[in-house]
């Protein structure tokens, strides 16, 4: 009576290892197309991403005018002082890209 009791669970204690086998399967099969959807992802800007390395462009480029601009009035100003010139007005220097 004893190995039909034994029998009888034998399927109830490799259920677990046929959903694991049947798991791995999965995950292997499924695998190169994640990998692919990865590199995919990472050789692609999204349209959020490159709106923040415009608007990143666009603020170092806004800084560095800014820059240029405030030594231009005090280059401007120590010239007026001794009765000289100025020189022309430093010009806004978009970033490259779409504009």
């Amino acid at each position: 009576m004893k190995p039909n009791f034994l029998v009888a669970l034998l399927p109830l204690a490799l259920c677990g290892c046929v959903v694991t086998a049947a798991k791995t399967a999965v995950d292997i099969v499924t695998l190169p197309v994640k990998v692919v959807a990865k590199g995919v992802d990472l050789a692609t800007t999204s349209q959020s991403e490159a709106d923040e390395n415009r608007g990143r462009a666009l603020r170092k480029a806004e800084e560095a005018f800014g820059k240029r601009t405030r030594a231009w009035e005090k280059q401007c100003k120590s010239l007026e002082a001794d009765g000289k010139t100025c020189p022309p007005a430093p010009i806004y220097d978009p970033p490259e890209g779409k504009r």
